[in-house]
């Protein structure tokens, strides 16, 4: 029986060995070196600036629905300080904008439109607080990572300037550990743009829902009353 020769058996060892290597996520990630640090920092503001945002711009889009009917029945029937104390009780933007609306009843009618839309801007502008920090993240999250590579790969050559003994090997494998932190930056770039634009995209919705109430408004103020 003849045996395989000695080199095609180490090979075939070698091979083995190398499918049987894995690295786990967390040790992958402590290969990226120290810039993974402030990546990482980056990532957990984005969480908390997306979440906190979230609740709050999901919190100003809630309405009832009888909300705007009821305004009409009060302003209609003359019982304005009933439409006052139901807006003023009602936590939402489009309300606060109504509420303005009503303060100013009896005045011209666009006068009642700018005091709203002064409102309005100021409502807008509290669920836009502290959005741009994602759109911030989002653009230099890929920035951190490109430097850490880049400081790696200076490293790198470096080392083969100096070294004799140089493998394609260790190459590669210097090579994508220092590729570790573009990949980082540009996940967590990547996923504070969705966020980001996820956000503006429920502003937008809120937004509509306020001109939509401030548009009726002005129409029961045009409308005879009982």
């Amino acid at each position: 029986m003849l045996l395989p020769p000695a080199d095609t058996v180490a090979t075939a060892a070698g091979a083995a060995a190398a499918a049987d290597q894995h690295i786990s996520l967390l040790d992958l990630l402590m290969k990226g070196g120290v810039l993974m640090i402030p990546l990482g920092i980056l990532s957990l503001i984005a969480v908390f600036v997306f979440v906190e945002r979230y609740l709050t711009i999901a919190k100003a889009g809630r309405m009832e629905e009888n909300f705007m009917p009821m305004i009409r029945d009060h302003i209609t029937s003359g019982n304005i300080a009933a439409a006052r104390s139901l807006s003023k009780n009602t936590a939402s933007p489009a309300a606060r904008m109504i509420e303005k609306g009503i303060q100013r009843i009896g005045k011209p009618i666009e006068n009642i439109e700018r005091s709203m839309e002064n409102v309005g801007k100021l409502e807008i502008y509290k669920m836009e607080k502290n959005l741009v920090i994602l759109s911030i993240i989002a653009g230099i999250a890929p920035m951190f990572g490109f430097l850490g590579t880049i400081a790696g790969m200076i490293q790198t050559f470096f080392n083969i300037s100096i070294t004799s003994d140089i493998t394609l090997g260790t190459i590669a494998g210097g090579i994508y550990v220092k590729m570790i932190t573009s990949a980082a930056g540009l996940i967590i770039g990547i996923v504070a743009y969705i966020g980001y634009s996820f956000l503006n995209a429920q502003i937008d919705k809120v937004v509509n829902r306020m001109e939509a109430a401030s548009s009726e408004f002005i129409d029961i103020l045009q409308e005879p009353t009982k």
